[in-house]
């Protein structure tokens, strides 16, 4: 139900670069937009035409979950497919257990209780080997930072050799509320939402700036600092028409 009711990651339609990924590009850089929403892509998004919205860092449209799978419930869709994967082996060590070592007078099968004893033993042994695959999809995914629409289209491509891009931490996916939050279906904290999430919004760029004007300390790196040009970027995003002479540009994709 987590990974069905919760926000896969869709990106807004106020979503802007964030300041790292705009120093990295320049003025006369190139960043993606969205042909279908007309709004900025952020890396690994994709436009999902069965929920007809982007999701950043989508891996795939589960029809499962009748929901996508991206940066906003990869953690309960792992946990899912865990939890389903744990159900389906002891299944089947118990199914195994009272029907193979079954050498008491009081252990009689009766031909009812075979037929369904089989009927379980193929759907967890079915369960089972789908969620090992997908389990094994996934960590391959997170560890190469590689997610499945990627990597087909990589495939097909031929180009897997040349791909540069680097694992996903396990940080976030699950979140740094503590090791203890990693097992259960709660959603994630993250340290930074914006680089997790690879957009930010002039709202947040413009509370970040109010703060590091007023000298307000924060510690650690739970907070990104907006960029000085902040307020006009914000004031251009609402109510400037035409394009701007130090944004970059955007290619369609």
């Amino acid at each position: 139900a987590k990974t069905t009711f919760t926000d896969p990651g869709s990106v807004p339609q106020s979503a802007v670069p964030m300041e790292s990924v705009r120093r990295k590009m320049g003025p006369e850089g190139t960043l993606s937009m969205c042909s279908q929403c007309q709004t900025f892509k952020p890396p690994f998004s994709h436009h999902c035409r069965i929920c007809n919205r982007c999701i950043s860092r989508m891996d795939h449209h589960c029809p499962w979950m009748n929901n996508c799978v991206g940066a906003g419930n990869m953690k309960h869709f792992c946990l899912f497919l865990i939890y389903t994967w744990t159900c389906s082996a002891f299944s089947l060590c118990l199914l195994g257990w009272n029907y193979f070592f079954c050498a008491t007078e009081e252990c009689v099968f009766t031909p009812m209780l075979t037929q369904l004893v089989r009927v379980m033993t193929l759907l967890s042994t079915g369960a089972f080997l789908f969620t090992s695959s997908m389990i094994m999809n996934v960590c391959y995914g997170l560890m190469t930072g590689i997610g499945t629409i990627d990597r087909l289209k990589k495939k097909a491509i031929n180009s897997m050799n040349e791909s540069d891009e680097e694992p996903v931490p396990l940080e976030d996916v699950f979140g740094i509320a503590g090791y203890h939050t990693w097992p259960f279906p709660v959603d994630p904290i993250f340290v930074d939402y914006d680089k997790v999430m690879g957009y930010s919004t002039p709202q947040r760029l413009l509370r970040e700036q109010m703060k590091e004007d007023s000298g307000t300390v924060v510690g650690g790196d739970n907070y990104s600092y907006a960029p000085s040009y902040a307020p006009s970027y914000v004031a251009s995003t609402a109510i400037h028409v035409g394009p701007r002479s130090d944004a970059p540009s955007y290619a369609q994709v």
